[in-house]
């Protein structure tokens, strides 16, 4: 498949779009998703992902689980970077070639250790599509085309397939329909959504000086919705901070609808995770080591 260059070292290469724009949907979703993921929004589709994630722990029967498995609270870093690095693997490499096949089937052996409702993976899915999509209509340099959304439902639809999920909405309005129906019967306050909430943020903070860890929280609480905070006990920041994360959000579109500072493309290989330095994993020691190191 093609690579691309920066122009100039700096500035975005427009020949990225007009692939995309010649490809179609159906077909060449996997091709489109990784141009995405690669190249147009590095930084955004991870940051969207992020924030999908952390919706589900609104759901008291998921962040219940992930409280009882203590793999968040003690070592949520290292369960940060698993994640991140196997659903970069089947979005990068595409999820029937061999680096993807194994990526899902250890999502699927790790998941398979613990009972887990239907409806709650098809949550998660719903949130994939639909954050990162979200998230480039509000924060990203631009919004995604009709083709690019498209082509995420289909992606991350066939996914679901091969980790055996059932009864998957067939469109976008089903998917919908569906995640508005979940939220409102199992969307509730309970501790344990606080206490994976928190220690999402925690993870996070760690990422920055500590003078600057304080403003990690009032962020994710600026960046949910008020049903969210609810779920989690968390305040709604103030006015003045929701304005000024907003405006710094406006400023950087408009620099990066010319220039982009990440890499060309962004990959697991050129990824800095901090769990891993030197790149010392492969993919099926990724996991809680309880599970990973089983015979």
């Amino acid at each position: 498949m093609k690579k691309y260059a920066k122009k100039a070292f700096i500035f975005r290469n427009p020949e990225i779009q007009q692939e995309i724009a010649s490809l179609n949907p159906i077909t060449d979703h996997q091709r489109i998703v990784y141009l995405m993921t690669a190249y147009e929004f590095p930084f955004d589709m991870v940051r969207s992902l992020e924030l999908a994630l952390f919706h589900t722990y609104a759901s008291p029967s998921i962040s219940g689980l992930l409280q009882r498995t203590g793999e968040f609270v003690k070592r949520g870093q290292k369960r940060y970077d698993d994640t991140g690095i196997l659903i970069a693997q089947f979005m990068q490499a595409g999820y029937d070639s061999e680096l993807g096949k194994r990526a899902i089937d250890q999502m699927n052996k790790i998941h398979g250790n613990y009972r887990i409702a239907n409806e709650d993976y098809l949550l998660v899915l719903s949130t994939f599509v639909f954050y990162p999509i979200n998230w480039m209509e509000i924060n990203g340099w631009r919004k995604m085309s009709e083709d690019e959304k498209l082509a995420l439902f289909i992606f991350f639809k066939e996914v679901a397939q091969r980790m055996n999920l059932t009864d998957i909405p067939e469109d976008f309005e089903a998917l919908k329909n569906f995640a508005e129906h979940y939220e409102q019967k199992h969307f509730r306050y309970a501790e344990s959504n606080k206490v994976i909430a928190d220690a999402t943020i925690k993870i996070v903070a760690n990422w920055f000086p500590s003078f600057l860890r304080f403003a990690v929280k009032p962020v994710f609480a600026a960046l949910i919705t008020e049903k969210l905070r609810e779920a989690f006990g968390y305040k709604k920041p103030s006015t003045l901070f929701g304005e000024i994360l907003n405006m710094s959000f406006q400023i950087r579109k408009y620099f990066l609808k010319y220039v982009t500072f990440k890499k060309y493309p962004t990959e697991i290989s050129n990824t800095y995770y901090r769990t891993y330095p030197k790149h010392e994993f492969t993919i099926e020691t990724l996991g809680p080591e309880y599970l990973t190191k089983k015979k």
